[in-house]
Parts: C-alpha cells; structure tokens; sequence
C-alpha cells in the first residue's frame, strides 16, 4: 500500500458539508483507505483575494492506486460536487490536490508531486503536519514542520479534531 497526504478546500455554499462529502467519496473509492483527518481550519484565500475564506483540510490516505489514477479520483471527486473552473484560484465547492504520494518526486504534463507550493501555503502545512508531525520534504528532506512555522499568518482552527467538536468521517 502506498501512503498519500490530500489537501481539501472549499469556500462556496456549505463548505463542511462539502469538505464532508469529499471524504467520503474518497473512502468510498476501492483501493483507497482513509486513515486520518485533520482538524478544520479557516483561511484566507491566497492568489484571488476577493472571495470568501476557506475551510481546508488534509487527509492521510492508503492506496493501492498510482498517483495518476488517485488524481483521476480527485478530479471525478470535485466534478461530482459540482467543482468549475472559471477564474484560476477562484471561488470553488471543492479542490482536491495531491500533496505528497509515499516519498515520489512525480512530474507529468498534469500532475507534480510533492504539490510545488506547498511549502509557501500555510493552509496545506499546518493540517499536514497536526496529522504528522515527521513528514519530511522527498525533494529537500526538509522537515515540513519547519515551513509551518513560518505560515501561520492568515490560518485558523475553525473546529478542533476533540472527538466532539470534530471533523469526522461519515
């Protein structure tokens, strides 16, 4: 089995519910395990600032699928949620995108892993590293902890993974 991070977002209409949905259309996927989930944090948007602030969150997952058939996954995931693609980092229901697959480096026309800016996106590390506190960069062997640190500007716990005011999966 192979071991991925996936950040989720949203910031259109019910963003937990949507968030919720997300995950569980990922577990619902055969060869796909979810193992963890972050607690939900609120932020900024980053890029195209005039819109509403998003609820993001990372999942730990175990698949048996290859990073491209996960990312077909994520895509068909945000499509059925109802997912455009209208302004480059606009306003969506859903965004699904892969942060890390085992310790690969992936680099195709569609896809690169580790994501190239998740280094500079608070709203990725800090989730990240709640659910696991020794990931490291494949590329730098950095510790990602690290780079969380440094982008707290602009995130905040919207609800804390307490097994009561949780996130959880359906």
């Amino acid at each position: 089995m192979n071991r991925a991070y996936i950040s989720l977002g949203s910031n259109i209409g019910d963003r937990l519910h949507y968030l919720q949905q997300a995950v569980r259309l990922l577990q619902n996927v055969k060869g796909i395990k979810v193992c963890q989930v972050s607690s939900v944090y609120e932020t900024d948007p980053v890029g195209y600032v005039d819109q509403d602030a998003f609820l993001n969150i990372v999942v730990e997952l175990e698949t048996s699928l290859t990073p491209h058939e996960l990312l077909k996954k994520c895509n068909e995931i945000e499509a059925e949620l109802g997912r455009t693609r209208d302004i480059h980092w606009g306003p969506r229901t859903v965004d699904l995108d892969i942060l890390l697959y085992n310790e690969e480096n992936v680099k195709s026309e569609n896809l690169i892993i580790p994501h190239p800016r998740m280094t500079e996106r608070g709203f990725v590390l800090i989730p990240l590293v709640e659910i696991n506190a020794n990931v490291r960069d494949p590329r730098t062997n950095s510790s990602f902890m690290e780079f969380a640190d440094a982008q707290k500007e602009g995130v905040r716990v919207w609800r804390t993974f307490d097994g009561v005011d949780a996130f959880v999966l359906i």
